[in-house]
């Protein structure tokens, strides 16, 4: 099968990418992966990155919206305005904090629950596609050479999860 020109991702390497071909494929699967994942979100109302904020409430409970802003590493508006997007469609609560007046508790709902399951689907169907054709065992060497990448980026940026 010969590639498609028109196809970006089976195009040559830019010329000025061919010091970095390893960090130019990732960045075209980075973003390919996104698009796959958005179209999967968007099945079950979500766009993407919503589904990371959930997932934060889903395992932590209620938690001030200080922490789900540091848990999801986004800007603080962009936050808020994913929360208000989430409350308005019923997947989200924000109180007070009881303890703290200033600060603002957020909660998954209990109608989100239908939801998780749809974004625990939505997440297999992805990563399904996504490995389409790699066996276990090249799945598993997949997982460890990306955490050794991430592990390598987090150093370099100073930016680690607080949880990997």
């Amino acid at each position: 099968m010969t590639p498609d020109p028109a196809d970006p991702a089976c195009t040559e390497l830019p010329s000025a990418a061919r010091g970095g071909p390893v960090s130019h494929a990732v960045s075209r699967v980075a973003r390919l992966h996104r698009i796959a994942a958005g179209k999967l979100l968007k099945g079950v109302g979500l766009y993407p990155g919503q589904e990371f904020l959930m997932m934060c409430l889903w395992d932590a409970g209620a938690v001030r919206q200080s922490e789900v802003i540091k848990a999801v590493d986004l800007d603080p508006s962009t936050v808020t305005k994913m929360l208000q997007r989430l409350e308005q469609a019923g997947h989200v609560r924000r109180s007070p904090d009881p303890a703290d007046r200033r600060a603002v508790l957020v909660e998954a709902t209990d109608d989100s629950c239908a939801l998780h399951s749809d974004v625990e689907r939505a997440w297999t169907d992805l990563e399904e596609h996504t490995l389409a054709g790699l066996d276990s065992g090249e799945r598993r060497e997949l997982a460890r050479l990306l955490a050794k990448v991430e592990e390598n980026l987090c150093r370099e940026t100073a930016d680690c999860p607080e949880n990997s």
